[in-house]
């Protein structure tokens, strides 16, 4: 059996080849959340986890790493910075005829290429050690991942319940890879958000209803990713041009003035997605759409959703008979989820111009004919 300097030696190792493999930062902890527990299921009973069913239908599983997989002891936590380089984060939210998308987005999906990653680290750590179990784990599970990231000494959850480093702020992922070998622990670091409250002040929607509680059902990311059906209309203006996620919360922390650009160029801005005009996304049919985010995590919400979100976005915009035009000339094909959206943005379109004019009332009488706007 090996002795603790076998494992001491393993864990050096491990946190070798993790950076080697292109993973930004490693840590190891035990299994036990119970600290935890409570506060989940506070959460849940609360409602704030919305219609993300998933959140609940494993109950306390989610807090004991151990139950998920039988044996296992400890957890290496991993993270790897996303944030594109040139990511252009303030000239797009500025432009409300832009789409917002968060900039974990905007490049390729980052959990096919994590889970490979942690898949080959189990390989390496295979050619020091037999007979263990080991899964990796990137989003396909139920686990707390960041209570788990911060046992292992990653950082800690910060107030917008999002985990923060010290050196390089928050624009990271995180996976695991949970192992039934006795591996020494790290250390958790000192919590550093102090007083400040910024993230709660500046959430459009008032998501974060306490220090290191959030609403996800006041929660734009959760509004415009993980939602179905309508976006409730009393959060429709505060989402703005936000059509993908929102990062607002971890702009406004001090601590990603240290966030450094990925240097994975699979995180690089797609061209279509960088700063991307509304109008143009709006015109694409389905099947450009999914060409378009092909291997992107946008392609998750479907084409239905993502004119749902852009309509929202575009009634948000400044007038313009352009976007008018746009608007109904997609109603004559959409379907009713995306037509009450499309109603919705219209109205806020013809409330900022103060003369309706003919050319516009010759565009409302169009699609009440069932006509194109633009002949």
């Amino acid at each position: 059996m090996a002795d603790s300097t076998f494992y001491q030696q393993l864990a050096q190792d491990i946190e070798t080849w993790a950076i080697e493999l292109g993973f930004s930062g490693v840590g190891i902890c035990d299994t036990d959340l119970s600290s935890h527990e409570a506060a989940f299921e506070d959460w849940i009973t609360k409602g704030y986890h919305g219609g993300m069913d998933y959140m609940e239908r494993h109950g306390l599983m989610r807090a004991r790493p151990h139950e998920l997989l039988p044996d296992t002891l400890r957890v290496i936590s991993v993270r790897l910075d996303y944030l594109p380089p040139e990511a252009q984060i303030v000239s797009t939210m500025k432009n409300p005829n832009n789409g917002y998308i968060s900039r974990y987005a905007t490049g390729r999906d980052y959990h096919k290429m994590m889970r490979n990653r942690l898949k080959k680290l189990q390989q390496k750590i295979e050619t020091k050690v037999d007979g263990f179990t080991a899964r990796p784990f990137v989003d396909s599970a139920p686990v707390m991942e960041r209570p788990l990231a911060a046992k292992a000494g990653l950082g800690w959850v910060g107030k917008h319940s999002l985990l923060l480093n010290q050196q390089v702020g928050s624009f990271f992922f995180l996976g695991e890879l949970l192992i039934s070998l006795p591996l020494p622990v790290s250390s958790p670091v000192e919590d550093k958000c102090g007083s400040c409250v910024a993230c709660i002040k500046i959430c459009p929607t008032g998501a974060i209803v306490e220090p290191y509680v959030v609403d996800g059902r006041r929660c734009i990311s959760y509004l415009t990713i993980e939602k179905f059906g309508e976006i409730p209309l009393e959060f429709r203006k505060a989402i703005g041009n936000r059509i993908y996620g929102c990062d607002d919360c971890q702009l406004i922390c001090p601590w990603n003035k240290y966030a450094k650009s990925s240097l994975e160029d699979d995180f690089k801005p797609r061209k279509d997605l960088h700063s991307p005009q509304l109008l143009e996304l709006f015109s694409w049919s389905e099947s450009s759409f999914l060409k378009r985010t092909e291997g992107s995590p946008i392609r998750r919400i479907g084409h239905e959703r993502w004119l749902r979100n852009i309509a929202v976005a575009l009634g948000n915009a400044p007038f313009s008979e352009e976007i008018v035009t746009a608007l109904i000339d997609k109603k004559l094909s959409a379907n009713e989820l995306v037509t009450e959206h499309i109603d919705w943005a219209i109205e806020q379109q013809l409330a900022k111009n103060n003369t309706v004019n003919r050319k516009t009332l010759r565009l409302l009488n169009a699609v009440e004919r069932g006509m194109p706007a633009h002949k």
